[in-house]
């Protein structure tokens, strides 16, 4: 099989959807879908009642009938609606705790089977090392789908190649924790079984191609070298794109408007990247009709866009929030602001700038904070010896008592309810707050002006693929 060119990004919570995804892989190029919290995504897409019927059409193919039909028991209401945000809670996930590992592998299931359905084309799913407790069973749920390629950053994955083999074999797999405080040499680890939640698991399962998101040669050396199996490919991400970014190589410094400071030493040497003769592509401002020629001069197979294809039709944003940006981009009004400290990952984190959202301070001190999906809870050693869970996005004063420090907790957004809130999947609480977005997107927006004068503001995801396509203006003469 012939990798694609293009690469739809794998974005935020459900913004690159099963239904972005397909359009995307129908034209013959990659579409992925987001593996981020897709158990909690299928749980509230089918309490607002799966008004077009697609979750309940793909729990239908699940591979086994009793896991799919407790899971309707579970969380299906015919009487919901779109605009329903009274959500039942998905109980967070601990270590040790397999209680919700049929719903994560059938929501990743989900996801794919509707992203394959009905043509030909290679589908993706993107996940992120950070988030590393529903990984296991995440990934075995895609698989069974079976996805075509497994996609990773935020952080080093060396551990998911491995797990590939060893699901493609049939067997159950397992990957390592980081706890902060566990002392050298002590191993936590989150396993997943088959048999778990299928009565007969498949003896083997197509094995799909692995791609590393990274931000630097060194990563992608340390993938290519050091990895428990195949690395197929390297997605190398510059610090341009939408949503997290690296944070810069040596001594952070930051701008006069507080965003951090990239230098020579953030720059991927591509000479190199060929040396690892593995395929590599360019993501992060490698969104115009030139990219695709740039990226292969620089020795690249193709390129990562993500932006475009967030605002495209067939993404999983809001149209209300769609329409602000792009009228925003089209005015060239539009910001876009990269913050240190927005993100518990800790990671920079790249957003818009827009009103009524998680951008502005006084949305932000307005929302009460609790932690009640807690993707990106950080596991810690207590003194007592045991495993706890905190998140610089909680209450500050219950993030500082278990230990964490409170000078990165007071600007910290809950990431985690904020893009479900992106995708109408926001929860609503007793009071009546209704969650409030936060928007990402990459900082180089020229191309997607270009393609909002081409195309409209309706623009589609097959627009965006001709766009990437088109021969510069200098090959066409």
């Amino acid at each position: 099989m012939e990798h694609p060119k293009i690469i739809q990004g794998g974005m935020g919570v459900a913004v690159s959807s099963w239904k972005l995804a397909k359009a995307v892989s129908s034209q013959g190029a990659l579409g992925v879908v987001s593996g981020t919290a897709l158990d909690i995504v299928l749980a509230r897409r089918l309490q607002q009642g799966d008004t077009d019927g697609s979750a309940r059409r793909a729990l239908a193919a699940f591979p086994d009938a009793g896991t799919a039909e407790r899971i309707l028991s579970d969380w299906f209401n015919p009487e919901g609606t779109e605009d329903s945000h009274d959500f039942k809670q998905v109980p967070l996930r601990t270590l040790g705790d397999s209680s919700l590992d049929a719903l994560t592998a059938a929501g990743n299931f989900v996801e794919v089977f509707l992203a394959k359905e009905g043509h030909s084309g290679a589908v993706g799913i993107n996940f992120l090392e950070k988030i590393q407790l529903p990984n296991p069973a995440a990934i075995y749920g895609a698989m069974l789908a079976g996805v075509d390629y497994v996609l990773m950053g935020a952080g080093i994955p060396l551990e998911i190649p491995g797990l590939l083999d060893s699901y493609s074999r049939g067997e159950g797999g397992e990957i390592s924790v980081q706890i902060e405080g566990a002392e050298k040499g002590e191993r936590h680890v989150v396993r997943f079984e088959p048999s778990s939640i299928l009565e007969n698991p498949p003896k083997t399962m197509k094995r799909p191609y692995f791609l590393s998101i990274v931000s630097s040669y060194i990563l992608a050396a340390t993938m290519a070298s050091r990895a428990t199996g195949r690395v197929d490919g390297i997605v190398v991400e510059n610090h341009l794109a939408g949503g997290h970014n690296a944070p810069p190589r040596g001594v952070l410094s930051m701008d006069e408007n507080g965003e951090p400071m990239y230098g020579p030493k953030d720059t991927v040497d591509y000479a190199k990247m060929v040396g690892l003769s593995i395929p590599f592509w360019l993501g992060g401002s490698y969104s115009m009709e030139e990219s695709l020629e740039k990226a292969g001069s620089e020795g690249a197979w193709g390129i990562q866009v993500g932006t475009l294809f967030a605002f495209c039709r067939e993404s999983g944003v809001l149209p209300e929030l769609k329409k602000r940006f792009l009228e925003a981009v089209a005015a060239g009004k539009e910001a876009v602001f990269t913050h240190p400290l927005a993100s518990p990952t800790g990671y920079p984190f790249k957003f818009a700038v827009l009103r009524e959202t998680l951008s502005e301070k006084v949305e932000m001190v307005k929302r009460i904070r609790v932690c009640n999906i807690g993707l990106l809870r950080q596991l810690y050693k207590t003194p007592e010896g045991k495993i706890g869970y905190r998140c610089p996005a909680e209450k500050e004063e219950a993030f500082a008592r278990k230990g964490g420090d409170r000078s990165i907790s007071s600007e910290a957004r809950c990431l985690c309810n904020a893009l479900m809130a992106n995708v109408g999947l926001g929860m609503k609480y007793a009071g009546g707050y209704l969650e409030k977005p936060l928007l990402t997107v990459g900082s180089q927006l020229e191309s997607l002006r270009r393609l909002i004068r081409k195309a409209g503001f309706d623009y589609t995801a097959a627009d965006v693929v001709r766009f990437l396509s088109a021969r510069p203006a200098k090959a066409a003469e």
